[in-house]
C-alpha cells in the first residue's frame, strides 16, 4: 500500500492486543451505568476502528458476536445490537480503504455516518417490536462516539509506532 507523505511506519499489530482491547470495550460497555441514551457504545467505536485498520482480523462474524453478547447481556430484543455491529463492519470494512488517506480529525468526520446509521438501525429495531422513542438525545451518542474517534486511534495505535531511531543502515 502507498502511504501517505508523513506517514509514520507502524508495526504489525498484535492479535493479543486486538481482541483484548475489543474485550474490553465491552466490558466497559457492560459496566452498569444506567443505560442513557446519549452515551457513546465504546464497543462499537472499537470494532469500526479495528475493521479500519485491521480487516483480515476483525470483520463482519466478530462484530455478530460481539453485538450477540450485548443483546444477551441487555436482555434486549435477541439480534437488534448483532444486525447493528454487523453492518457497522460491513461498511467500515467497505471504507477502509479511502479512510485510512484522512486526517485521523477527518476521518472522525467520515465515520460520523456510519455511527449514525449503527443507531438508527437499533432504534427501528427497538421502535418496530413496540419500544418507546428515547428522545432527541439519542442524537448524542453517534456525535460523542466521532469525537472519541482521535482519542482512541492514538490509544489503538500507539503499541505499534516505531521508535524514531534512524540511522544510516534503517532508514526507516
Amino acid at each position: 500500500m502507498i502511504m501517505r507523505p508523513g506517514q509514520q511506519l507502524l508495526l504489525p499489530a498484535n492479535p493479543v492486543f486486538i481482541w483484548g482491547s475489543l474485550l474490553l470495550a465491552m466490558v466497559t460497555n457492560m459496566v452498569p451505568l444506567g443505560r442513557t441514551p446519549w452515551m457513546p457504545d465504546l464497543l462499537a467505536l472499537v470494532l469500526v476502528f479495528w475493521s479500519v485498520h485491521q480487516p483480515l482480523r476483525v470483520g463482519i462474524v466478530a462484530a455478530f458476536m460481539f453485538g450477540l453478547a450485548m443483546d444477551v447481556h441487555e436482555t434486549g430484543l435477541l439480534g437488534q445490537h448483532a444486525l447493528a455491529y454487523t453492518a457497522l463492519s460491513y461498511f467500515a470494512i467497505t471504507i477502509h480503504r479511502r479512510l485510512l488517506w484522512f486526517s485521523v480529525p477527518s476521518q472522525a468526520l467520515q465515520v460520523l455516518p456510519l455511527f449514525f446509521a449503527a443507531h438508527a438501525i437499533q432504534l427501528a429495531v427497538r421502535m418496530m417490536a413496540g419500544g418507546t422513542f428515547p428522545g432527541m438525545s439519542v442524537l448524542l451518542a453517534p456525535v460523542i462516539e466521532s469525537l472519541l474517534w482521535p482519542l482512541i486511534s492514538i490509544l489503538l495505535l500507539a503499541p505499534q509506532r516505531r521508535a524514531p531511531d534512524p540511522d544510516e543502515n534503517r532508514p526507516l
